[in-house]
C-alpha cells in the first residue's frame, strides 16, 4: 500500500515537471505600436502587455472607432453628420447620435465657463479667414464681411435638447475640431481598456491620453514642444501620471499678408485671428476632450487672463509667451506636480 502510494506520488511529480517545462513561458512586459492616419493628421498608440495580442484586430478596432468620430464630426465629409446639420435650414431639431451630443455637450459647458471664449460656432469665422474645408486666403476679409460672419456666430444660438440639436438662425455652422481630436483619443482608450490594456499612451496629432507605466514601472515622459516653427526643440518635460495632455499653438498654422502674421486661432470676441503674446497653452486633465477644449480658449485668451482661469478653476496649465529675449512660462498651482525636474 505504502509502496503503491509512493509510485503514485512520484509518477504525478514526474507528469507535473514535465507539463512546466513543456509550456510557453509568459511574454515579458512588451511594447506594442499602432499607428495610422485619421482627422487630417496621424495617431499612434503604444502600449504594455504580457500577453500577446492581436495587432491585427486591435487596429481594427481603432481605425473602426475613429472612423466613426470622422464620419460623425468631420467638416472635411460632406455627408457626415456634422456637416449635414450645418446644412440644416431651419429651427426644428436635427436628431444626433449619443457621441455627437457628448461632444457638443462638453463644448457648450465650457463655452459657458469661459464666457465664449471657446465657441464651437465659429465655423463660418474660421471658413473667411482660410482655414477651414474650403481652403487658403491670400488676403484678410475686409471689416464689413468679418462683421456680417461674426452675426452667424455664437454658441447662444446653439440649442442642445433632448429632441436633438438646432440653431436659431439658418447660417449657423458648427465646427468641432477645437475639442473632437481629444474626443477621438478617449475613445481610442476605452478600446484599450475594453480589450483589458492598461499601459498606454494614446495620441492623435498632438493630443494625447496616458495610463499605467512602461516597462520596468517607469513613468510616461512628455516633451512639450518648444513653439517656434523653424525647428523641433523641447521647451519642457511633463510626467503627467494617468492624465491626458492637449496642446494649443499657432506657431505652425497661419498665413502672412504685409508682413502681419494671422493665426488659425480665432477670438470669438472680435472675429478675428488672435494678437495676444501666447504662443502655445498645454493642458493637464483626466479627458482628452477637456483638455483639448480647454486648451484652445486658453490660448485665445491674454496670458494672464488665462492663468487666471486656471487658478479659479484648478486646471493643470502651463503656458509659453513670446517675449523680446525668447520665451517665458507661466505655470498653474495645479500643474507644478507634473513638472520634471
Amino acid at each position: 500500500m505504502h509502496v503503491v502510494s509512493f509510485l503514485k506520488i512520484w509518477l504525478a511529480t514526474i507528469a507535473l515537471a514535465v507539463l512546466v517545462s513543456c509550456t510557453p513561458a509568459k511574454p515579458a512586459n512588451q511594447q506594442y505600436q499602432l499607428d495610422g492616419n485619421t482627422m487630417g493628421t496621424y495617431y499612434v498608440v503604444k502600449f504594455y502587455s504580457d500577453t500577446t495580442p492581436d495587432l491585427t484586430v486591435l487596429k481594427q478596432h481603432i481605425d473602426t472607432e475613429l472612423e466613426l468620430v470622422n464620419d460623425l464630426m468631420s467638416t472635411y465629409r460632406p455627408e457626415s453628420e456634422l456637416m449635414r446639420f450645418n446644412r440644416h435650414m431651419d429651427s426644428s431639431a436635427f436628431t444626433i447620435s449619443a457621441q455627437t451630443r457628448t461632444v457638443i455637450t462638453e463644448a457648450l459647458r465650457i463655452a459657458e465657463q469661459t464666457g465664449g471664449v471657446l465657441d464651437v460656432t465659429v465655423g463660418p469665422l474660421v471658413e473667411l479667414w482660410g482655414f477651414g474645408a474650403k481652403g487658403r486666403i491670400e488676403r484678410a476679409p475686409d471689416e464689413a464681411l468679418i462683421a456680417q460672419t461674426r452675426a452667424w456666430v455664437g454658441y447662444d444660438k446653439l440649442q442642445l435638447t433632448e429632441a436633438g440639436l438646432s440653431k436659431d438662425i439658418a447660417q449657423l455652422a458648427v465646427d468641432l475640431s477645437p475639442i473632437a481630436k481629444g474626443y477621438g483619443v478617449d475613445q481610442v482608450a476605452a478600446v484599450l481598456e475594453q480589450q483589458g490594456i492598461t499601459d498606454y499612451l494614446v495620441e492623435i496629432g498632438g493630443e494625447m491620453r496616458l495610463k499605467g507605466v512602461k516597462a520596468e514601472k517607469q513613468p510616461w515622459k512628455i516633451a512639450i514642444e518648444k513653439p517656434v516653427s523653424a525647428e523641433r526643440a523641447v521647451q519642457r518635460i511633463l510626467l503627467p501620471g494617468d492624465m491626458s495632455v492637449a496642446t494649443s499653438g499657432d506657431y505652425r498654422n497661419y498665413f502672412e499678408e504685409d508682413g502681419v502674421r494671422y493665426s488659425h486661432l480665432l477670438d470669438p470676441r472680435t472675429g478675428k485671428p488672435i494678437t495676444n503674446r501666447t504662443v502655445s497653452v498645454t493642458v493637464l486633465h483626466p479627458s482628452c476632450m477637456t483638455a483639448d477644449g480647454y486648451a484652445t480658449a486658453l490660448n485665445v485668451m491674454a496670458a494672464q487672463e488665462a492663468l487666471a482661469f486656471a487658478e479659479q478653476h484648478q486646471l493643470a496649465v502651463l503656458i509659453v509667451t513670446k517675449t523680446a529675449d525668447g520665451f517665458n512660462e507661466l505655470t498653474s498651482s495645479a500643474m507644478l506636480p507634473y513638472l520634471a525636474e
